[in-house]
């Protein structure tokens, strides 16, 4: 057995170890209480049955573009990757070495084979450069077997995506032929390994797989890949993004990302012509409405996940105030920026009933400005990129951010990586060291789940402030429904939690700044922004240092005040923040 299958089963096992629901379900399954779920192998969707896999098409050549060839010369001087978590010098002639190379975190060496750091450097990278680096994965893995993760079907629809865009705005890497080859064969491993797992146990990833076949279609004029790719863009748009608009994976950074996705998708299809152009814009349209919701005075709060595929700065201009010269829409022609500003105008803002049942509510008063991710099932969705923040938030004072979320700055099932999904680094409230709701697993049924909570958790709106009432603990012996209600003044925040239960417990709130902290009688004072502020509480206070992640692999340092408490149920405990 490989060191590597070794490894998988430990983790597996530890896993089942530390997960009494887990192990509750599978004792069911044992039983046959519980359906087995979709199977996790990949196939086709439904909708894609009279679409049969065929071999790349070999007429591409005559219709593709006639793009200009990028300089096959030597590059002259070093270039400067910004990897996923990680940061590259090169000398000319170290690319062929880097193609090769292994890395400890594997979106680093995924976004090195999607070409993900191509778009971001953009018009500073010498053409040179690009070709030289075309040249070195092309000659070690394009022609190679097309398996292993150069050649999964996220990385390869990334990487063709990426290498188009570019062509389309400065040249293609040749020899001519030889590329658009390549480029062509990468529809065939995209649409023979589609991201579809069934119903419940497919994300993000098969829309992108989508994009690939879709942009690649248009660009190389192979129109096979053009509708199998629009078809599974709209299909997948009305599956990923609840009614709201909004993703459904519980990542404000995935959402924006995922707009993205879409306005690329819709503007290729517009400039072409093609009749999957309507159901684009109104996918785009619907998710661009979402953005100004998530956008709190200080900027937008990175709740859940933050992709690797590019930091969210990069996608600043598709956001309110965003500058539209830069980034992502840097890169956009100037009829295309004109076409998005105009569908972010007729797109309004979606009804503010459909933003909460898809779990993200606000609240604006005064100098306050806060936001909440609370999933609708209480259970983080899968398969999805939130975090176990039920009862958290990121709450803004004058347009600055005093309470963060922290954020994720890397993949993981322990470590760091597991550290950054639990509660231990949100603002919300843990008892016994548990988190809010279990871990969700793809295979659990909406009965099993409710059998664990009994219902999902309610969430309410009043005049000064906003309730949450969950019973995600009632798993502990002696817990029942938690209330956490926010009430907001001039100049201060009032947070009381309501634990109903009976014996003794450990209570853990929890709250996250950047800012500088010093104790206090009675709790701490926070300083930042040219603001003090003042908060007091019951329970020992603890202040430790932490993190809060900017971008996959950035981040700056932060401060967790932790209170802590072990008292007898049932518990009302009340927390203020003022403004001194």
């Amino acid at each position: 057995m490989s060191l590597a299958r070794l490894h998988t089963l430990n983790r597996k096992a530890r896993q089942l170890g530390g997960d009494p629901i887990l192990r509750r379900w599978l004792w069911e399954r044992l039983l046959g209480r519980r359906p087995g779920g979709n199977s996790l192998a990949s196939g086709r969707p439904p909708y894609l049955a009279d679409y049969q896999p065929s071999p790349t098409p070999s007429t591409f050549a005559s219709t593709a573009p006639n793009f200009q060839e990028l300089p096959d010369s030597d590059p002259k001087g070093d270039l400067v990757l910004a990897l996923p978590g990680e940061t590259i010098r090169l000398s000319p002639g170290d690319e062929h070495a880097l193609m090769m190379r292994d890395f400890v975190d594997t979106e680093t060496l995924l976004g090195l084979h999607r070409f993900a750091w191509l778009p971001i450097i953009g018009n500073d990278i010498a053409p040179e450069w690009v070709a030289a680096m075309w040249r070195a994965w092309r000659g070690l893995h394009g022609a190679a077997a097309r398996t292993g993760w150069p050649w999964h079907p996220y990385t390869a629809a990334e990487r063709v995506i990426n290498i188009l865009d570019y062509a389309q705005r400065h040249g293609l890497p040749g020899p001519r032929d030889d590329t658009l080859k390549c480029l062509a064969g990468h529809g065939e491993v995209i649409e023979t390994t589609l991201e579809y797992f069934g119903e419940s146990n497919t994300g993000n990833h098969l829309a992108n797989n989508g994009r690939g076949l879709f942009l690649l279609g248009l660009a190389l004029g192979i129109e096979r890949y053009a509708d199998i790719g629009g078809r599974i863009l709209i299909e997948e748009g009305a599956r990923i993004f609840g009614p709201s608009g909004i993703l459904r994976e519980g990542s404000s950074h995935y959402h924006l990302l995922l707009t993205r996705n879409y306005a690329s998708a819709w503007l290729a299809a517009r400039t072409n012509g093609r009749p999957e152009t309507a159901a684009l814009e109104e996918i785009t349209k619907r998710a661009i409405a979402g953005l100004p919701h998530l956008v709190l005075p200080g900027g937008m709060p990175l709740i859940g996940d933050i992709s690797p595929d590019c930091p969210p700065g990069f996608l600043a201009g598709l956001l309110p105030g965003g500058n539209k010269d830069r980034g992502w829409t840097g890169t956009r022609t100037a009829q295309e920026r004109d076409a998005l500003a105009e569908l972010t105008n007729q797109a309004g803002n979606p009804p503010v009933k459909q933003l909460e049942q898809d779990g993200w509510w606000r609240f604006d008063s005064g100098h306050w400005a806060a936001l909440w991710h609370v999933a609708p099932d209480g259970w983080s969705h899968m398969p999805g990129h939130g975090h176990q923040d039920l009862g958290g938030f990121e709450i803004h004072f004058d347009g600055a951010p005093l309470f963060r979320d922290t954020g994720r700055g890397a993949y993981g099932q322990d470590g760091e990586a597991a550290a950054y999904v639990s509660a231990r680094a949100h603002n919300t409230l843990m008892i016994d060291d548990a988190e809010p709701y279990p871990p969700n697993k793809p295979y659990y049924d909406a009965a099993f789940r409710r059998g664990i909570d009994g219902a999902p958790p309610v969430m309410t709106r009043n005049a000064d402030g906003l309730n949450l009432t969950h019973r995600g603990f009632r798993r502990i012996n002696g817990i029942d429904a938690v209330t956490r209600n926010w009430r907001f003044d001039a100049n201060a925040m009032f947070l009381t939690d309501h634990i109903n239960g009976k014996g003794r417990h450990g209570i853990a709130r929890r709250l996250h700044t950047t800012w500088p902290v010093e104790p206090a009688p009675g709790g701490v004072i926070i300083e930042g922004a040219g603001r003090r502020f003042r908060l007091t509480c019951d329970g020992a206070v603890a202040i430790e240092k932490s993190k809060c992640w900017l971008a996959y692999g950035e981040a700056v340092p932060a401060t967790v005040i932790d209170i802590g408490m072990t008292a007898a149920l049932p518990l009302e405990t009340l927390l203020t923040v003022e403004a001194i």
